[in-house]
Formats: C-alpha cells, structure tokens, sequence
C-alpha cells in the first residue's frame, strides 16, 4: 500500500437526487402517460463513482456541496453512513436546494432531466480534490491555463488522474481540450468521443493516437465493449461486453471507471483490468439507480460462482483471474436503490 496517502480515491463535483424510472409500458410521447415497471431513487452525480469505489474496497473521499433540505440530508445519510464514503471535504450549504435528475430509462438508453440552481458556484467553492492515490475527474473541468493547477501539484506528489470527457456540444473537438491528458495517468472516453477528438474512423486507431498523449487509454464502445491500450508496454487488448439484459445504464460510465482503478490497484495485466471494468459495469446496467447499481464484491463473487458452473468456457477463461482477485469473504450485501425516500425518523 502506498503510504503517503490516505485515500485510495479523491473525488470532487456535484451530488444529484436521482430519481430514475425504467420498464416503461410505452416510449413518451407528448400528451401522453406511461408507466414505468420499476423505480428508484438514488444519489448521483459524483456520487456514483464514490459508492463504486467503496463498494469495492477503496477508502473513498468526497467534496461536495449538499444542501440542507430533507434530499441532502439523506444523500449525505446514504454516502457517509451506508456505504463509508468520507465527507470531511464536504459543505452543507443552506442556500443550495439538493439538484435533482429523472431519469428515463428505455431501449437500453436513458434521458434524463435535472434542476440545479446554483451548483457550479457551489462546486467551485468546494474546490479540489481530496488528496489520494487516484483521482477520477472530467477532463474539461481541468483548466490549463490556471496558474498552478491542484491537479499537475497532484500529479507531480504521485497521485494517477483518471480522466473521461463528455460529448462536445459545439462538435469542435478542440485539440486544446485534451492538453491536460500530460498530467493524466488514463483517459476512458467512449469510442465516438475519442474518434471525434482523433479524427480517426475506428475505436482501434482512436485509442492508439491517444496513446501517445498518456499512458493508459481505455474506450468504451456500449455493447461492444472496450479497446485498451497501456502505452509503456505497447499491450492492446479488446473486451468484449457481458451478455447482459439493460435495465437502467444510468451511471454505468461512473461504476465503470472506480472499477478500473481498483483493478489498476490490485496490480492486474491490462486484460484483466478492462475486463474487470466491463463486468462491474454490466452487472450495474441490471439494476435500478444510479449510485446504489454497483456492485460490491459479494455481486462480482456470485456472479463468478454461476460462471464457473456454467458451460460458457470463454467466460470461464476470460475472468478466471477473479479466483485470485476476490478477496477473502465473507462479503457484505449492499442495499439497492429503495421506490422512494424513508420516512423521517
């Protein structure tokens, strides 16, 4: 264990309220009504990377602006109390009302609407990151025209930067926006993102241009799976998907980076890494939630005891690592994403 940190993971940006809904009887449609088969109601945002990481073991710091209504309080309950997350980072803010997103869940998409007055004052109030042995951002948050970054001090103290990027709504793909990646340990965008970025025309060649801009590069590809490439050691490796059936993939992006950077922690080849990623991933698109989708070691143990019975020989090779991986039991359950909040006590 690296001792001069504390943290395994840092996390910094904003906690949504996420109320999402799936199995819908029809797609919307104006003027009309459907009914959704199942619901939950989750914390979200930077929240499901937090509840992910410690779900798998990682000592996870968050800084976060809450609010002090009844939403706040019980993300705060859930994140701090529940599932170990530390707050110390964190402010109450009276005058920040909890932001909220509904999500809708069909086809194996989501859309999603959210409410969130004053949140980027409030976000950048909080400031960095909690200092840790990896920190889980958005590359566009990391400016590089800011005079002493928290982030380049980051990474020159040692800390690995495992960064993503959203989709340019200005389809630009500014090359400026990827200078921060030479601070950055990995780079996870999904494949239409990282071929834009590139000007490539397929994931393959994506991934290997943004090789040489950092060491680790790993692109999703949805159903697909991913392409990962370490780029010290020239490895490549594509992974396929799990055969899984979607019912909610909101925050499946977030579940899957803590899991790679457990994976990365735990010293496996970059084969079994990716496929460690795709599989915490695609057991989060099963269920309900956001934050409270991801699995803890006691889903991937059972997941592995039904592969191992099974006949499904390429399964039974490709994760055959987990035998090693998973740790020593017994290994608590995790609660889901409940229908609605509890009753004040």
């Amino acid at each position: 264990m690296d001792t001069r940190f504390r943290w395994d993971v840092g996390l910094a940006g904003p906690v949504f309220l996420d109320y999402g809904f799936a199995s819908l009887d029809a797609a919307p449609q104006e003027g009309t009504e459907v009914f959704a088969g199942t619901a939950g109601i989750s914390p979200g945002g930077i929240a499901t990377l937090a509840v992910a990481g410690a779900r798998l073991g990682l000592r996870t710091a968050l800084a976060a602006p809450f609010g002090t209504d009844a939403f706040s309080a019980w993300c705060w309950s859930v994140l701090q109390d529940q599932e170990g997350v530390d707050l110390s980072a964190s402010r109450r803010l009276a005058e920040l009302p909890m932001p909220v997103t509904v999500a809708i869940a069909d086809g194996g998409d989501r859309s999603m609407i959210t409410y969130a007055p004053g949140l980027d004052d409030a976000v950048r109030a909080i400031g960095a990151a909690p200092e840790a042995r990896t920190v889980i951002a958005d590359l566009k948050t990391l400016d590089p025209a800011e005079a002493d970054p928290w982030w380049r001090r980051a990474a020159a103290a040692g800390t690995q930067l495992f960064v993503d990027i959203g989709w340019d709504s200005t389809e630009r793909w500014r090359q400026e926006d990827l200078a921060p990646l030479e601070s950055c340990h990995a780079f996870t965008p999904n494949e239409r993102e990282a071929m834009a970025y590139t000007r490539t025309d397929d994931p393959v060649s994506a991934a290997r241009a943004l090789a040489e801009r950092v060491p680790l590069v790993v692109v999703t590809r949805g159903g697909d799976g991913v392409v990962a490439i370490d780029a010290a050691s020239g490895a490549e490796v594509v992974v396929p998907a799990l055969p899984v059936r979607v019912l909610d993939p909101t925050g499946a992006g977030d579940v899957f980076a803590a899991a790679l950077v457990r994976a990365g922690l735990l010293g496996l080849p970059l084969a079994d890494q990716a496929a460690f990623a795709v599989l915490a991933s695609g057991i989060a698109v099963t269920r309900r939630g956001s934050a409270l989708s991801a699995p803890g070691w006691a889903d991937i143990a059972r997941w592995w005891q039904n592969v191992r019975g099974s006949d499904d020989e390429e399964l039974r090779t490709r994760y055959g690592f987990l035998d090693d991986a998973i740790p020593t039991g017994p290994h608590p359950d995790h609660p889901s994403a409940p229908e609605s909040l509890p009753s004040p006590r």
